[in-house]
């Protein structure tokens, strides 16, 4: 096997605020693993979140490149993948440092997601199957996605909102956390009027103390909220399972859910929990959240990062095993450069091409 990296500059139609942060862009680190002629790719994105630069991203990959050497095609590749096993890079004393991590552990959940993308890319062209046919899926997956809609003017919000309900899409999520809650209430009441129609999500990325969550819920939830994101600032999970339980509406945890540990504390005990590929370690990580979720009470959502079409692929080869799907990132691009899942009418799906389904676009628009 033979790997490659390329890196570009995800530039957003207009600056996306949370509760924490602004962004206007991003890097995505494409690696591509090439096999008797046949090319897969997959793609990590920065996060000052995850402190991941696209300078460490494309050193990790790299390295996480040289390990797939080991196997003698990618289909034994993913097969250590999907039982579990990790890739183990030996990190350079510059990247363990800035990743708070000793030389020689497992890299980030990102870049294990990316490797795996390439492979599945890899192993479905080869098989001339798509991804969710090698997932154990038969029909394309094909899903509503949540549109988000960042902290803003709520002139603007409800003008968004108004043009998203007509475009299709019959799902909104608003982000909250601004400096006086009363702001948040009024953007959730306006999109709400812009859009009388649509499910509405929140999200407040931890912005809340348990106290202000508890007196906004009861009013976000009269407005017609169908469920909150993580109401409260990561690293207590017992705070948030016991707002839960006390919550008139369903809330689901994002950051305090980052891997299967995280999710097994909080089984039962959330209404949901927001499951990211670059979160949690890719499509087969998902997977065993979403065995671990079955049964418990616990729903699962798909979410993301602001990434290009095939950042999100392989997500969308899950969208039918969710109950809330968030998968917008590529929405937000005033560029993307690969096509295929859509997501511009409000439902993103997988279709039949072999792999991941995405192609190139050209510099006009078209597919290559």
């Amino acid at each position: 096997m033979k790997t490659g990296l390329h890196t570009v500059r995800l530039e957003l139609t207009e600056p996306l605020r949370i509760s924490r942060s602004t962004m206007s862009a991003r890097e995505a680190v494409r690696l591509s693993v090439e096999h008797d002629g046949v090319t897969g790719h997959g793609e990590a994105v920065s996060s000052v979140y995850q402190r991941l630069d696209a300078q460490t991203l494309g050193r990790l990959l790299t390295t996480a490149g040289t390990d797939l050497l080991r196997f003698p095609d990618p289909e034994s590749a993913l097969e250590a993948l999907r039982t579990g096993e990790s890739l183990s890079p030996s990190l350079s004393p510059s990247a363990s440092t800035s990743l708070g991590t000793a030389a020689g552990d497992a890299p980030p959940p990102a870049v294990t997601a990316a490797v795996e993308a390439a492979l599945l890319d890899l192993v479905g062209k080869r098989a001339g199957r798509p991804v969710h046919r090698l997932l154990g899926t038969t029909d394309p997956p094909r899903a509503a996605t949540a549109r988000t809609l960042g902290i803003s003017s709520l002139a603007h919000a409800a003008a968004r909102a108004r043009a998203l309900a007509a475009s299709g899409f019959e799902v909104i999520k608003v982000k909250a956390g601004a400096a006086d809650p009363e702001d948040d209430v009024e953007r959730v009441r306006v999109v709400r009027d812009a859009a009388p129609r649509v499910r509405l999500l929140l999200d407040a990325n931890g912005a809340w103390s348990t106290a202000r969550a508890r007196a906004l819920l009861p009013r976000f939830a009269a407005l017609g909220v169908a469920a909150v994101e993580q109401p409260l600032a990561p690293g207590d999970p017992e705070a948030l399972a016991a707002l839960a339980a006390r919550s008139p509406l369903p809330v689901i945890a994002d950051e305090d859910a980052v891997d299967l540990a995280d999710v097994r504390r909080l089984a039962g005990r959330v209404h949901g929990v927001n499951v990211k590929l670059a979160k949690c370690g890719g499509v087969y990580a998902a997977l065993r959240i979403a065995a671990l979720l079955d049964g418990s009470g616990t729903d699962l959502m798909l979410g993301c990062l602001t990434a290009s079409s095939l950042g999100l692929a392989p997500a969308v080869h899950l969208a039918d095993r969710a109950r809330w799907v968030d998968l917008d990132g590529h929405l937000l691009l005033a560029h993307d450069p690969w096509t295929g899942i859509g997501g511009e009418n409000g439902r993103v799906h997988a279709g039949g091409l072999p792999g991941l389904g995405v192609e190139p676009r050209r510099a006009g628009g078209d597919t290559a």
